[in-house]
């Protein structure tokens, strides 16, 4: 156990964080009612908060903490660059040797073809980035019409206005005016909650030709690119059925329309390949990466190009007018670096695609016996349970009960990070997590799920 902190100290970070701290996604009149967890330690897949309560991470902080926590390589690779060099920036036709090396470390581990890269601070900065880089490739091809961005409903692809106006959660549009113009949503391969009577593979490719369909409506020559998520993460962990992408590559290709590939929360692993492209057999023409690149321990992201793309963008005589302060930062790169050498070092990637991730799924499908689980469904070292008021008819609970809000919070209370996308819980844990680690998880998770049908009447 963690030593706890002294309980007017918690009580103290609980008042000055309502006072002073504004949280993402987050209803701050419930939070100050109730007060923070305070988060003060973390090792290996265990948080400890501040009153000495062990909790094991199912959601490797927010999909990203593949090498688990406390890991010394990369406080020390941070250490070394902030003594060498704490911050020079990538304007001025400069660069710094951790930027360089990092790049070169991509284009080994990224799909086929991805090979330059543009570097950013989050998933949103990349996928901002990356509304500019497309409009300004058609502009370069002299096709400068083509403005319109399709995305999928359901889609996450950030919070920045271009990012959340990608976005398909539509929760996240009206407080600031979204979607911009140039941003339209087609159908995902959600199968379990709207597929019906379709086999999942059948309604993969009735929503693949929602895309086809938009196309022809909006004009091919007016459209820019198709950006989606090979796993839709925030959306209910959305895995598309065989055939699914093929036929979304094959439209694209027809219409000849740019298809950029967010691997946030895929990448790095994740889905049991170095990148979720390499799962499903996506050639992206660019790629959007972040969270798993430095596991979490420093705030980076790289904008991957291919081939097309890349060579119109490198080889332009105009000048690339974009770009942060915090671009290529060395202290990140470095530790961004030192995180991937160590992915491959322990072979994280390889065992999630192997050992490790066979047990995860393995136990994940157990669950599916509970009168509680609809679906379980996953791949790699991702996993979601779906709760239904009726498994035979997949029907699920009004969504003013807030099934999902209340296992999660017993999840909490018994010791288990799980995430909850209404009713859908979620798990991604780090990639290093042991198989003794793995039974814990489960066990948890089946006793939440057991105290939430108790509160629900059904067991």
């Amino acid at each position: 156990m963690s030593q706890a902190a002294p309980s007017n100290q918690t009580k103290r970070w609980q008042e000055i964080d309502a006072r002073h701290h504004l949280h993402p996604f987050t209803t701050h009149a419930d939070l100050a009612e109730k007060g923070a967890r305070v988060i003060t330690r973390a090792e290996g897949v265990y948080l400890y908060d501040s009153e000495g309560k062990r909790l094991i991470d199912g959601m490797a902080g927010l999909w990203c903490v593949q090498v688990g926590y406390g890991r010394e390589e990369l406080a020390e690779a941070g250490y070394k660059a902030l003594k060498e060099l704490p911050y020079y920036n990538a304007f001025f036709q400069t660069t710094t040797p951790y930027v360089a090396e990092l790049s070169e470390k991509l284009a080994e581990v990224t799909p086929k073809g991805i090979d330059r890269f543009f570097f950013a601070n989050s998933g949103s900065e990349g996928n901002d980035s990356a509304v500019k880089a497309i409009r300004y490739f058609w502009n370069l091809e002299g096709k400068p019409s083509k403005k319109i961005f399709i995305a999928r409903k359901k889609a996450y692809h950030g919070v920045t206005m271009a990012a959340a106006s990608l976005s398909g959660l539509t929760s996240m549009h009206p407080q600031a005016d979204l979607p911009l113009p140039g941003f339209v949503h087609v159908d995902c391969p959600d199968w379990f909650a709207e597929g019906g009577d379709m086999t999942p593979e059948e309604y993969g490719l009735k929503t693949a030709k929602s895309l086809e369909d938009k196309i022809l409506e909006l004009g091919a020559e007016n459209v820019a690119a198709f950006v989606a998520e090979p796993v839709q993460g925030a959306g209910g962990l959305i895995i598309p059925p065989k055939g699914y992408w093929e036929e979304i590559q094959r439209i694209c290709r027809k219409y000849d329309i740019l298809l950029h590939v967010d691997e946030v929360i895929c990448g790095f692993g994740r889905t049991g390949n170095w990148f979720g492209s390499d799962t499903f057999g996506i050639e992206p023409d660019m790629i959007n990466m972040a969270k798993g690149l430095s596991s979490g321990y420093q705030p980076i992201a790289a904008l991957g190009f291919g081939e097309r793309v890349g060579n119109t963008l490198f080889n332009s005589p105009q000048e690339w007018s974009h770009g942060f302060t915090y671009s290529g930062h060395p202290v990140c790169a470095a530790v961004a670096l030192a995180n991937l050498e160590l992915i491959q070092r322990e072979k994280l990637v390889e065992k999630a695609g192997g050992d490790t991730g066979a047990y995860f799924q393995k136990k994940l499908a157990e669950l599916a016996d509970h009168p509680l689980v609809g679906e379980t469904r996953g791949v790699g070292m991702l996993g979601a349970i779906e709760l239904v008021q009726d498994k035979a008819a997949r029907a699920k609970f009004p969504g003013d009960m807030d099934v999902g809000g209340q296992c999660r919070n017993h999840c909490f209370r018994e010791g288990l990070i799980m995430r909850a996308i209404g009713d859908t819980m979620v798990l991604s844990p780090p990639l290093v997590i042991s198989q003794a680690e793995i039974d814990e998880l489960f066990e948890l998770a089946r006793r939440c799920i057991d105290l939430t049908a108790k509160d629900l009447g059904v067991l």
